[in-house]
């Protein structure tokens, strides 16, 4: 009788433990899709690029980060061209905003500051893509309007992430 006590005891455990473990995994760490960082080029140099998608990627962006690691960024693909803004809410880093076209072509780029909850907004309304990065990442990269991002590479990022329905012309 003390036996079978204990063994259902540990077995009921360790499901809870299983269970338990499982559930702080998920509540821990986002999908493994979002933690994902892409080589895409602008102008020739290399940025690894979290890519935000989705509606609620695109809302969190690089909000509750303490830093971003050097070369490292966000682009964000929306569904169609038109004027973007972006604002500081929840992000202590200080960034940079990139505004490209359909064509992946550099538009504008406007610095970000932490906490500033004041819209940036392009002066362009034919924007498709942004790409957020450390502060003075362009400038230091000689990068200025004018300059492409490697739409190979956003395309072979987005095949990565299965994501479809955005016709991306290289």
């Amino acid at each position: 009788m003390n036996l079978k006590f204990t063994v259902s005891s540990i077995i009921i455990l360790a499901l809870a433990l299983v269970s338990f473990i499982s559930f702080r995994t998920e509540e821990v760490l986002p999908p493994a899709s979002s933690q994902t960082y892409f080589p895409i080029s602008i102008d020739g140099h290399e940025l690894k690029l979290q890519l935000a998608l989705s509606s609620t990627e695109q809302k969190k962006g690089l909000m509750y980060r303490e830093k971003l690691a050097k070369d490292h960024g966000m682009l964000f693909l929306f569904n169609k061209p038109e004027q973007r803004s972006f604002w500081m809410r929840n992000t202590s880093i200080p960034l940079d905003v990139a505004y490209f076209d359909d064509r992946g072509k550099l538009i504008e780029i406007h610095p970000l500051f932490p906490y500033d909850e004041t819209s940036v907004v392009s002066t362009c309304n034919e924007i498709l893509i942004a790409v957020e990065t450390n502060q003075k990442w362009f400038s230091k990269k000689g990068i200025k309007s004018g300059a492409y991002l490697d739409l190979e590479a956003l395309n072979y990022a987005l095949k990565r992430r299965s994501h479809i329905g955005l016709g991306i012309d290289p």
